[in-house]
Formats: structure tokens, C-alpha cells, sequence
């Protein structure tokens, strides 16, 4: 039986562009991952450029053939991912949560960051390929990014990246083996959220407002719970967590 792809580069614009270009041609095994040192147009969600020093995190990208997967469900992989990093990280340090949708967080600092592209065919998911940013060594951050922080900032140790990088696929393949089981995906991943109780403020197009965390719908909406007790469902772009 092959083993998946598992590529390393110095250096490359984005390694989710470089693996969506070989899925392009040929058809991967699930897992096949590309990871480099220094990436020259790596970005998050909202088009957000990633700050990183070279050759000091991790930065890489795997893609998945969820078969039979609908793409109204498609959030279901961007739960198993954050889980899978969550749970590598707390190896090392503890007050790891998830802020929706799928960053990763150390009390209230980023340390991750997590871009899915899905490609669609029909009503189901064809593929997703997954890019992962997360900050293990690097000392200082010097950009206007808000609040990260690094894995060696919080525990004064340096780390091998290929190391975190193998125990991450290792635990998304855990994951990913349970897609049949999205109840308990979903119940976990809502245990590992970000100020997942009490009322936090958060704001929308128009305004600040105090609610509580109620529910993740499959889709991936954020249902809120205002403090007047009125539900309202958000979409990625609509709500944003006032830190």
C-alpha cells in the first residue's frame, strides 16, 4: 500500500496552492501533506497575510478525500482539524481552546491559524485541502497581527517542527476515521471553544452586544444568546469576538 505524499520545501508561495496544483493532475492519498521553513504569500481567513519568521513554525498543508461528505456539513472538517492541533498542543501547555471557527488560542493570544478549501462536485465535498499556520519557535512577532503568540513564548521551549508536524496528521487521521460519528465531533469541538460559557462580547455590522456561546449548527453558524434571551445565528464573516 503507498503512503501519502509528504513533501518538504525551503521555501514556497503557499503550500495549499502548491498541493492544490498537484491534486490537479493526479489523484492524492488521503493525509498527503506539503510543509516548508518560509512561505512568501501564506494567508488566513478574511485574506489576512500570516506573519512568520523562517524556518521557525509550522507551516503546512494536507488534503482530504471525505467521501460522501455533503458540502452543507463541509464544517465538520474544519472541527476535526482544530481538535486535532488542540489536542497536540495541550500536550505541552495547558488553557488551549478554539475560537470559532477554527483558530486555535492560548488563554486570550492566537496561535494558530487554519484555512480549508473545499472543492465541490455536485452536493458533496470532493476534496479539502487544508492549510495550517502554527507558531512554535519564533521569538517576537513584529507585524500589526492582533495577539499572537508562540509556542516557545509560552513555555520557554524550542520545538522540532517536523515532530509537531507528524503528531498533528497523526491525530487528524484519528479524527477524520470518526467523520461517521458527527455527533461526537461536534459535542467535543463545542467543549473546546473559546469562552465557551458566560456572556463575552462580540460585534456585528452594526454593533457590540453581550451574549453566551448557545450552539454550532452543522453548517458552522454561531448561534448566539443575547442577554434579552433572543437566538441569533452568525456566519463566518457577520460576528467577530471583541478581545
Amino acid at each position: 500500500m503507498k503512503d501519502p505524499l509528504f513533501i518538504y520545501l525551503e521555501e514556497v508561495t503557499s503550500t495549499s496552492l502548491y498541493l492544490k496544483n498537484i491534486s490537479n493532475v493526479k489523484p492524492l492519498l488521503n493525509g498527503s501533506t506539503v510543509y516548508t521553513d518560509f512561505q512568501t504569500a501564506g494567508r488566513g481567513q478574511k485574506g489576512n497575510s500570516w506573519e512568520s519568521a523562517r524556518g521557525k513554525n509550522l507551516m503546512f498543508s494536507t488534503i482530504l478525500y471525505p467521501i460522501g461528505l455533503k458540502a452543507d456539513r463541509s464544517f465538520i472538517v474544519s472541527q476535526i482539524i482544530s481538535l486535532a492541533i488542540k489536542d497536540v498542543l495541550e500536550q505541552y501547555t495547558a488553557d488551549i481552546s478554539i475560537k470559532w471557527p477554527n483558530d486555535i488560542y492560548w488563554k486570550e493570544k492566537k496561535i494558530t491559524g487554519i484555512l480549508i478549501e473545499n472543492d465541490i462536485m455536485g452536493d458533496e465535498v470532493e476534496k479539502a485541502i487544508v492549510g495550517v499556520g502554527i507558531n512554535l519557535n519564533q521569538d517576537a512577532f513584529i507585524s500589526n497581527a492582533p495577539n499572537p503568540v508562540s509556542l516557545k513564548q509560552i513555555t520557554g521551549n524550542s520545538y522540532l517542527v517536523k515532530n509537531i508536524l507528524k503528531q498533528v496528521l497523526e491525530r487528524l487521521m484519528f479524527y477524520y476515521e470518526k467523520l461517521q460519528s458527527p455527533e461526537v465531533i461536534k459535542n467535543q469541538y463545542k467543549q473546546s471553544l473559546f469562552r465557551k460559557e458566560g456572556l463575552h462580547l462580540f460585534g456585528d455590522a452594526d454593533t457590540t452586544f453581550l451574549a453566551e456561546i448557545y450552539d454550532v449548527e452543522d453548517s458552522g453558524l454561531l448561534v448566539l444568546r443575547l442577554e434579552s434571551g433572543e437566538i441569533r445565528k452568525f456566519g463566518f464573516k457577520e460576528i467577530r469576538y471583541i478581545l
